[in-house]
């Protein structure tokens, strides 16, 4: 009896790591797609893919850091933003990411002059 519950184990084990494969596999694809069609010009549809890959495999950072990165290309950056940051609690030492979600903050809130105090984009006026 004990043999057929470890065996049971062992199969659901096997199960959810293919599973999990498969899932990585399918969001490997998208994000691919997805920087295909960033070369053609295309940024809706990798916008699309990276979704999907997203769908496939919500801890890809790849595929948040991309999408972010297509939403600055749209010109949305308050989505933008929480896709790297979701990206960054996913890998808070991801310098690519933390390079592309500074440079976004700062097209949303642009740095003050010298001498003068930084606004807050969120101030209320």
């Amino acid at each position: 009896m004990t043999k057929k519950i470890v065996a049971a184990a062992g199969t659901a084990v096997l199960a959810a790591l293919l599973f999990s494969a498969c899932a990585s596999s399918r969001s490997s694809e998208q994000v691919r797609f997805g920087i295909w069609a960033t070369k053609n010009n295309l940024w809706d549809e990798a916008i699309f893919r990276w979704r999907k890959a997203l769908e496939a495999d919500p801890r890809s950072v790849s595929a948040h850091n991309n999408l972010a990165v297509a939403y600055e290309r749209k010109g949305l950056f308050n989505e933008a933003l929480k896709e790297y940051e979701a990206a960054l609690k996913l890998d808070p030492d991801n310098s690519y990411v933390k390079s592309n979600y500074q440079s976004c903050k700062e097209n949303v809130q642009p740095a003050a002059k010298p001498g003068e105090p930084k606004k807050d984009a969120d101030a209320k006026k």
